[in-house]
């Protein structure tokens, strides 16, 4: 991929004329022969005989959908031939200065996955529905810190504290869930903690200019510690009272949820996903669609020129703080109102550096940290659909897999990612 940029300064005859300069990148390429070269040798060095079988519906689903049977060995070799055609596409494009299409990245992605679960699944029933929409599950409190983390960086805050902000919302939830009985309790208190934190960090680094990476990083620390300390000396002696809140139950959509493939991913899920959906569309709106996103955007762009037209960079940038705040505490809700119905200690266990990862990887916009963030909940999901069919692959391999996604992913496969240009940036009213 290339990244071009006018400079000044050639001269021609007596006046200075612009000229372009394109700097190449070939960071994508080189991952992708990377990835190619490393599958390549699953079906040299382990050649798995039989089909894999992919179920793409549930067994007492109102549309049947038959399964479909790949050969394992045969299908990894043609994945391999696919992702080496994918890499030199890139690299010629790369070569011709041109933008590497978003299209290949997602081919290449969707053929590596289809290569590797039909070698891994050799002699096995892969459940495509299960591995999808516990993926959906998983990256549901991923989606909610990155979009959190998305509304703050645009308006040029720096939010490392995704991950204190989801901890104190699952510790929150889950108090508030058990003492109130009801998990909307839980949902509302868990969004008042992200706020709180959001508070903090916004007072020491809008108001009183502290550095914003130094303040996140202190904030993981503190509400890890905070939340560690109340846990064992509140909650663990009074499990029933305090640590047993009610969840809520996966809900059907009438209809919807009928749909071949894609129903029981989607509209058979609990109401936080369902609310995870809408909060993405709003997102997105509001940043692109509405006044308050104009402002929000300039303000994360060139504050100087925002407060000249009358935009209060201030207020925006705490308005903006505190609501990536609430969002994100409705990520830490997830894991004590869906996932399990308690707080253990430290249980987000670095999801929020996760979704931090996710808003770079997505370009800092709402739609693209979302399918990044869906990637890395696939990636942990796989983890253990392959370990209940016997795969052959370490276990200790599928537990970094998410991990190891995450650094490719940021470091080139997005190519050059640019942040709002006063991102991290204080801004002093001169």
């Amino acid at each position: 991929m290339s990244i071009t940029a006018p400079v000044t300064g050639a001269p021609q005859g007596d006046i200075d004329q612009p000229r372009v300069v394109t700097v190449v990148s070939w960071k994508a390429p080189i991952i992708f022969g990377i990835f190619t070269v490393l599958f390549a040798l699953l079906p040299l060095l382990v050649p798995r005989p039989g089909d894999t079988t992919f179920r793409l519906a549930e067994q007492n689903a109102a549309i049947a959908v038959p399964d479909v049977l790949l050969p394992a060995t045969p299908t990894a070799w043609i994945a391999v031939l696919l992702l080496a055609l994918c890499t030199g596409y890139a690299a010629i494009t790369v070569k011709a200065h041109r933008r590497l299409p978003l299209w290949l990245i997602v081919v290449y992605v969707a053929v590596l996955l289809i290569g590797f679960l039909a070698w891994a699944g050799a002699g096995a029933t892969l459940p495509m529905i299960g591995l999808l929409a516990g993926a959906l599950a998983l990256a549901t409190p991923l989606i909610f810190g990155a979009l959190g983390g998305v509304i703050g960086e645009r308006a040029g805050v720096v939010n490392i504290a995704i991950e204190a902000q989801m901890l104190a919302g699952a510790f929150t939830a889950a108090v508030a869930g058990s003492l109130a009985g009801t998990p909307w309790a839980g949902l509302v208190a868990a969004m008042l903690a992200g706020v709180l934190v959001a508070l903090v960090l916004g007072v020491f680094t809008i108001t009183y200019y502290v550095d914003q990476v130094i303040v996140g990083v202190v904030l993981n620390v503190l509400v890890i510690g905070i939340t560690t300390f109340l846990f064992r000396q509140v909650l663990a002696p009074n499990t029933e009272t305090m640590n047993s809140p009610d969840t809520f139950s996966v809900v059907p959509i009438p209809v919807l949820s009928e749909i071949p493939l894609i129903g029981p991913i989607l509209f058979q899920q609990s109401f936080i996903v369902y609310l995870m959906y809408a909060v993405v569309a709003l997102v997105w709106f509001g940043l692109y669609r509405t006044r308050w996103g104009l402002r929000l955007r300039a303000v994360g762009e060139h504050p100087q020129a925002a407060d000249t037209v009358g935009i209060k960079v201030a207020a925006t940038r705490y308005r903006a703080v505190l609501l990536g705040g609430a969002v994100a505490g409705l990520g830490g809700a997830f894991y004590t109102l869906v996932s399990v119905p308690r707080f253990n200690q430290e249980m987000t266990a670095g999801a929020g550096f996760i979704a931090l990862a996710a808003v770079i990887f997505g370009k800092w916009d709402p739609i693209r940290a979302t399918l990044a963030a869906l990637l890395f909940g696939f990636a942990t999901n796989l983890q253990g659909v392959l370990s209940v069919i016997g795969s052959p692959v370490p276990s200790q391999f599928m537990l970094m897999l998410p991990y190891v996604v995450t650094i490719f992913a940021v470091a080139g496969l997005v190519g050059r990612s640019r942040p709002p240009a006063a991102d991290g940036e204080p801004y002093i009213k001169s």
